[in-house]
């Protein structure tokens, strides 16, 4: 699969609306179907309580648990996002067959 222009445009767009997402929604709490996938992803991986990097996207609640994903990912994803939108912008259109 080759990447072209247009697949750098959409990659860059999703990265931007995905940065979007990160900076105006601060907390994500999960339902039951996803508290059962995390406790699965824990178990497997053997994730320790005491974590410090588990410990920064999870918040651990009486019943839901609440992710919360660091302040500057939001960043980071709107930066990376917008580098590939431009450059699919100076990229050449496809050529037609």
């Amino acid at each position: 699969m080759e990447f072209n222009r247009n697949r750098y445009f959409m990659f860059g767009v999703l990265l931007l609306l995905l940065g979007l997402q990160f900076r105006v929604v601060h907390s994500f709490v999960l339902n039951d179907v996803g508290e059962k996938a995390l406790a699965k992803i824990a178990t497997e991986t053997q994730l320790v309580s005491g974590d410090p990097s588990s410990d920064m996207y999870m918040e651990k609640g009486p019943k839901k648990k609440m992710i919360q994903p660091p302040h500057w990912l939001g960043w980071i994803l709107l930066t990376v996002g917008g580098v590939i939108f431009l450059h699919a912008m100076i990229l050449p259109p496809p050529t037609k067959p």
